[in-house]
């Protein structure tokens, strides 16, 4: 049976690395796991107090496609608590994580063919479900100076669209808001859209992040409970869209999805609420944050951006290799720590970094 050539997209190579990790755990070798883009802890104790109630008294069915209404507004009090916005619940929808929040946007705003830009070094998955929906992502090279964040001058005139994470993946690093705005009005200038990941916001550590809704309505924004929340399998999150777009999302969502799982929902409603165990974490990824630092510095590893958010190190490793591949292979193997080669992030350098 044929394949489509829009299928034909690149693996990912930090799911490779774990499954040789979990090959040498296998053969009873202990594994320090950096490798995956997951905290640690366990969704919050709350969450999963209030699913057990939740299985216990009614049938978790579908809900409605944007989300259970109590919980967009519950994440609409929290733009007010954060960031002291006034964001309607009707402008929110509920995803089933991330993900879905990326395939709903790049459906809604691009038309095939058209070219999208996203920073290099960047989430590659960006690039991937672009081209699986037969369009074009346009890599623009950052540099370590501007702290692995694209800036405007570096835009294309050529572009429909613009990606920008803030904390960043793979390098944790934040833009303040006159660079996000600036990159807003530079997209804004070629009528290009600009979609906002803040999939890590919460996860800060000297100063919080600023969303792109800080600045302007007219962008999309997606977000989830995988990082802040530790709830990474349970697949639910949540974009914010202009009104006038909230029809168009629906009826994707609807026809793509039907509805982010119940079940996690009912848990993301309670997550919210689990302050103090969500703090405790924090102050858990600032222990880790100085101690990669550190650690990193006394091995030699002296290129690093450290990191404003989230809870990665984007090292550049060429004074000791240009095959981050190899030298990720030979770091499970000889150190058993599973660390990720940059070239799932960045095509053109990738074979001299690593995100560990």
């Amino acid at each position: 049976m044929r394949h489509s050539q829009r299928s034909k997209v690149d693996p990912f190579i930090v799911m490779d690395v774990m499954e040789a990790a979990a090959k040498a755990e296998a053969e009873g070798r202990d594994i320090v796991h950096m490798e995956v883009g997951q905290p640690g802890t366990s969704a919050p104790e709350g969450a999963r107090r209030a699913l057990a109630e939740a299985m216990e008294s009614g049938s978790l069915g579908y809900t409605v496609a944007l989300g259970l209404p109590k919980l967009r507004a519950r994440i609409s009090k929290w733009y007010k608590d954060r960031h002291r916005l006034d964001i309607p619940p009707e402008r929110i929808i509920v995803t089933s994580g991330s993900s879905a929040g990326f395939l709903l946007a790049f459906t809604a705003l691009f038309d095939a063919g058209e070219r999208v830009a996203l920073g290099a070094p960047g989430y590659p998955s960006y690039r991937q479900i672009l081209s699986a929906l037969s369009l074009t992502p346009v890599d623009i090279e950052t540099r370590a100076e501007d702290r692995y964040q694209p800036t405007p001058d570096a835009l294309p005139d050529d572009i429909h669209g613009l990606i920008v994470a803030s904390p960043a993946n793979p390098s944790g690093t934040m833009l303040d808001k006159p660079a996000l705005t600036a990159l807003i009005e530079a997209a804004a200038s070629r009528n290009a859209a600009f979609v906002s990941d803040e999939i890590y916001h919460g996860i800060e550590y000297d100063r919080p992040a600023v969303s792109a809704l800080e600045v302007t309505d007219d962008v999309y924004v997606i977000n989830s409970f995988s990082k802040y929340h530790s709830m990474t399998g349970w697949r639910v999150g949540w974009m914010v869209v202009p009104e006038t777009h909230v029809r168009t999302i629906e009826r994707l969502a609807q026809n793509m999805f039907i509805c982010a799982p119940h079940a996690s929902q009912v848990a993301a409603l309670a997550a919210m609420d689990c302050t103090a165990e969500l703090n405790a974490n924090m102050q858990v990824y600032k222990r880790n944050r100085s101690l990669m630092i550190d650690g990193l510095s006394d091995a030699g590893f002296t290129r690093v951006a450290p990191p404003d958010g989230a809870f990665y190190m984007y090292a550049d490793v060429s004074d000791f290799t240009d095959d981050s591949r190899q030298f990720a292979a030979d770091i499970l193997e000889q150190a058993g720590v599973a660390v990720t080669p940059g070239l799932d992030f960045d095509k053109k350098r990738g074979a001299r970094t690593l995100r560990a």
